[in-house]
């Protein structure tokens, strides 16, 4: 019983801390909502440096925590990394390349020498601050609409015609781009795209000392937070009011529950506190990044990780099925039939005791490269530029 209760409790733990990144790396696509925006903000090569030179101090935290988030699932939850990860590889495909698009960008734009000019680059940005949080928000929609595969977990005992033990398969041939036809994922993926490009102008406001610059993010923000708002709140309703995948605590069996979000947030009222309280953040820096504050996007991005972390949260505790199966029912993933060994998880949490020194690292260089705000001077006096 003791053994139990600590696994349970450490799957807990670790879908907390997989909520925590996934929370955190939605916060930081600002750095690819800025890129989509800069478009709009900056109207000249040194308006368009200025801009892609403040976030680029900025891209590697969001490819860190990209990565560290896919780790940490691999390591805690490995069944649902095989399913996912393994059977819809198109659409991670499709993510990684947008990153390894922002990466190559930045790394060769301004290099003397570039025989691609900037402005290629500079496409290889946008299509990376927009595709990269679209995709990213469709694929986590599928953590509640569901994705077409089995889990056979009795084909351990069975090996594939190259030797591979075959314990997740795919239904379809289209692996992972299902989740395009179902609209509700593009929404929430829209909803994405559209809060990274308004946390990206909030932090633009705050990073770059150009009055000019700051003008035109207050005014490319509204619209992009207005997409926003409609987007998530029509997602969200239809959430709340959705048939969910419960699982039976004494035998782990999965069934169909009407509401079963809405029981979620009812059975665990905290949650849907720090969910009411995310909103109001974000709705709150929306109006002060209008009128022109440069807090706006600590609000918003405070917001952003309480709203983001709830609603992880609402998907994978409570007896929910994470990751529904839409051909097996059975075959939907929960975190006490997906999660590594009792041994692997205690393991994990004690290196899980370094994040908050993580953290405090990122907290001291981030507070360190925002000291000054960017200027037309900075960029003209020299230096590593992006």
């Amino acid at each position: 019983m003791n053994m139990l209760i600590s696994l349970q409790f450490l799957q807990h733990y670790w879908w907390f801390l997989i909520a925590l990144l996934g929370a955190l790396l939605v916060f930081l696509l600002f750095v690819q909502g800025g890129q989509a925006a800069a478009r709009w903000i900056a109207r000249s090569e040194e308006e368009r440096n200025l801009v892609l030179n403040a976030t680029g101090r900025k891209w590697e935290l969001t490819f860190t925590t990209l990565v560290t988030f896919g780790g940490a699932f691999f390591a805690s939850f490995p069944l649902f990394y095989s399913t996912s990860f393994g059977g819809a590889f198109y659409v991670w495909t499709a993510i990684l390349l947008c990153f390894v698009l922002q990466a190559v960008a930045y790394e060769y734009r301004r290099k003397p020498g570039n025989v691609w000019g900037a402005r290629t680059f500079d496409a290889f940005l946008t299509i990376n601050g927009v595709l990269g949080p679209l995709l990213l928000g469709t694929a986590v929609s599928t953590l509640f609409t569901g994705a077409p595969f089995t889990v056979d977990r009795f084909n351990l005992a069975e090996w594939a015609g190259e030797g591979d033990a075959v314990i997740s398969q795919w239904a379809t041939p289209w692996h992972g781009l299902d989740a395009l036809a179902n609209g509700w994922n593009i929404v929430l993926g829209a909803a994405v795209a559209l809060l990274a490009m308004t946390l990206g102008c909030q932090y633009l406001m705050n990073s770059v000392a150009d009055e000019t610059i700051a003008c035109r993010a207050r005014r490319c923000m509204l619209p992009a937070a207005l997409g926003f708002v409609a987007c998530f709140v029509a997602w969200l309703v239809r959430l709340l009011c959705a048939v969910g995948y419960a699982a039976d605590p004494a035998t782990g069996t999965i069934h169909a529950e009407p509401y079963k979000y809405l029981h979620n947030l009812a059975a665990m009222p905290y949650v849907a506190v720090v969910l009411l309280a995310g909103v109001l953040l974000v709705l709150r820096s929306i109006r002060m990044g209008w009128r022109g504050s440069r807090k706006a996007i600590w609000f918003g991005g405070s917001g952003t990780v309480l709203t983001v972390l709830a609603l992880l949260l609402c998907a994978g505790w409570n007896h929910t099925a994470y990751y529904p199966s839409l051909v097996d029912m059975q075959s939907s993933l929960t975190i006490a039939d997906s999660s590594s060994s009792l041994f692997t998880l205690r393991v994990m949490a004690w290196v899980s005791l370094l994040i908050p020194f993580v953290a405090a690292y990122i907290w001291y260089a981030w507070r360190a490269i925002d000291r000054r705000p960017l200027t037309r001077d900075e960029l003209r006096e020299g230096g590593h530029q992006y």
